[in-house]
């Protein structure tokens, strides 16, 4: 039997040493966000990731970059791609980026639609359909890979499939009657993540494609109804399911907490509120990042927990207490962009602690990236670095939003956020 090496994170040499308090800490953390992006996260999953053979990409990796599967999920396709777009566009026309990407949007094309024009979830390595989920989330990461080959291209019919993606997803996830119930008609639910994907990827496919209304007329009605129906001032909290009216439910489902999600939807909306210099939208995602923060921190090991109750009752799922990479890589931004519109002093500390903790225990100082899963304690619970939920998305994506945000940053600390 091969022995178990252990885990043991000795990471906190990695901290950077730069900080938001000052414009030369500022700079200092946006080289050392770059010099992360670029020295650890981008060479341990390139060109290791790349599918030659079969196309796509290649993505379930053990600690040392070691393939543990070669399934390939549909969402990473699309993020993944994305990912190297903007990276192309913005640090560095790498032309093996651009040729990645392409190659992995060809993979999509070919192989992630069912006949119905839904898309997949999950393929084998060579494009064989495995799975097929109720919800539609691959059909937003596949349109802003497209919408992300349009700008790097000019190619129109890549806008074309953007604009066709996003409107098969809006459709699937807000026409009544398409997607088929979870529930039944006795205690029916909305959820806050399909608002949040639905801004969020018309916010860059608006990057891409310009200020067009469909867009537009999409980010405000999910902000609309995020403030209106998941925020409860009343409560201090984002909720992450409501009533279809946005009335709580009090029962286990209703009082389930993801600090996460709502910190991830907080930095979504202050980004449109600071594009639109909307300061109702940049004030309530600084609150919306100060009640999760402050709910979500574990205060006996430090990190976020993966969910909480909102009256603090015990929570069903047995994961509840584990410590997740991205929660943290969403929590970081959203203390950055709170801490740039309103100059609290907490929010500072917030994004340090969350930032310091999560390089102490989820990076690999030996093999590079961020392990995905870790106990309560901060410990490892699995030596992954990739699988059919994690791959080059969440962690890069921090890595890039802070590096472009801090070298925008003006002194003053208002402007626009892009």
């Amino acid at each position: 039997m091969k022995e178990i090496e252990p885990i043991v994170s000795h990471a906190s040499g990695l901290r950077p040493d730069g900080d938001l308090r000052s414009h030369a800490g500022r700079q200092r953390l946006a080289q050392w966000h770059l010099r992360q992006l670029l020295d650890n996260l981008v060479p341990f999953w390139f060109p290791r990731a790349v599918d030659d053979a079969s196309g796509g990409f290649l993505h379930c990796f053990d600690r040392d970059g070691s393939l543990v599967d070669s399934d390939k999920s549909v969402w990473a396709q699309g993020r993944m791609a994305w990912m190297l777009l903007r990276m192309h566009q913005q640090i560095d026309a790498n032309p093996h980026w651009l040729r990645w990407a392409t190659q992995a949007i060809d993979f999509l094309d070919r192989f992630g639609f069912d006949s119905d024009g839904r898309m997949f979830f999950h393929l084998t390595q060579q494009g064989d359909p495995i799975r097929k989920r109720r919800y539609a989330y691959s059909e937003a990461f596949a349109a802003i890979a497209w919408s992300a080959l349009y700008r790097s291209t000019g190619d129109s019919q890549h806008s074309r499939k953007a604009l066709q993606l996003f409107q098969q997803f809006v459709d699937w996830n807000f026409l009544p009657g398409r997607m088929p119930p979870k529930e039944t008609a006795t205690r029916p639910t909305i959820g806050l993540a399909p608002r949040m994907i639905t801004l969020v990827t018309a916010q860059e496919l608006r990057a891409d494609l310009g200020e067009l209304p469909l867009l537009t007329q999409w980010i405000d009605r999910c902000i609309g109804e995020i403030v209106d129906r998941f925020v409860r001032p009343d409560l201090e909290v984002v909720l992450e399911t409501v009533g279809v009216d946005g009335q709580l439910i009090d029962h286990f489902d209703g009082r389930l907490l993801n600090p996460g999600h709502a910190l991830e939807g907080a930095w979504f909306l202050m980004r449109e509120g600071l594009h639109r210099k909307r300061y109702d939208w940049q004030d309530l995602g600084v609150q919306m990042s100060r009640w999760m923060l402050r709910r979500g921190w574990d205060p006996q090991h430090g990190g976020l927990f993966y969910f909480r109750d909102l009256h603090d009752k015990p929570i069903q799922e047995y994961w509840h207490a584990m410590k997740f990479w991205w929660p943290h890589n969403e929590a970081v931004l959203a203390a950055m962009l709170a801490y740039r519109i309103c100059g609290e002093d907490s929010f500072a500390h917030w994004h340090d602690a969350v930032l310091h903790w999560s390089i102490d225990h989820f990076a690999d100082p030996q093999h590079g990236e961020w392990y995905g899963y870790l106990h309560r304690d901060g410990s490892p619970s699995s030596s992954l670095k990739g699988s059919l939920w994690k791959s080059f998305f969440h962690l890069p994506r921090m890595h890039f939003q802070a590096y472009r945000w801090l070298k925008e940053w003006p002194d003053d600390g208002a402007g626009h956020v892009s």
